[in-house]
């Protein structure tokens, strides 16, 4: 039997496959970084198998103690938009919808409705008392409407028709004139406000 020592010999196993690993995740960092960057953040219009149907139910107490029920909307557009009161692009959009909401509110031709996407009601209110809206917002239990529309991400904002029909879906950040022209369109005649 031998007494000499065995020598180890580190062919670059483990230690070079980490470092690989780490050099191909850090390079895929570097593009997705690259990509955020040069996203000006709104994403536009995009595909829902809603598109063309008859609005799933949104029926439930606001935040000021209220019931909402989407089905007493008919015979005006109806702007549905989910958020959470820590989403950077749902804060810019914000003042837009209260633009957007103050140019119609008089005239009963449009509405906003909100529906806060994981977020608790107490973190709405203070949103909404600090940067203003008057329109219902839904809090609470908000989860099944987040799954009828299909919701992956926030923000998302849907347009839906004063027939009660489902006509766009916005993803991303959205402006009062993304909504006045897609309704315009709709309607085949220019809208008042942000133009």
């Amino acid at each position: 039997m031998s007494t000499e020592p065995i020598e180890l010999i580190d062919h670059g196993g483990p230690s070079r496959l980490a470092l690989i690993s780490a050099t191909v995740v850090g390079i895929v960092l570097v593009v997705f970084i690259g990509v955020l960057a040069t996203s000006d953040g709104q994403q536009g219009l995009g595909p829902s198998p809603l598109i063309g149907e008859l609005t799933p139910p949104i029926v439930g107490e606001t935040v000021d103690g209220s019931v909402y029920d989407i089905q007493s909307q008919r015979g005006r557009w109806v702007v549905v938009n989910f958020f959470s009161t820590t989403c950077i692009p749902c804060i810019v959009e914000h003042p837009e919808l209260v633009a957007f909401d103050e140019d119609h509110r008089d005239v009963g031709d449009a509405s906003v409705v909100s529906i806060a996407f994981s977020d608790p009601s107490q973190n709405v209110i203070e949103f909404f008392a600090e940067n203003g809206g008057e329109w219902p917002v839904l809090a609470a239990n908000t989860g099944e409407h987040a799954i009828n529309f299909g919701v992956a991400a926030v923000p998302e904002t849907y347009l839906v028709a004063p027939t009660g029909i489902v006509t766009t879906k916005f993803v991303g950040g959205i402006t009062q004139d993304d909504i006045e022209l897609e309704i315009g369109r709709l309607s085949g005649a220019p809208q008042a406000g942000g133009q």
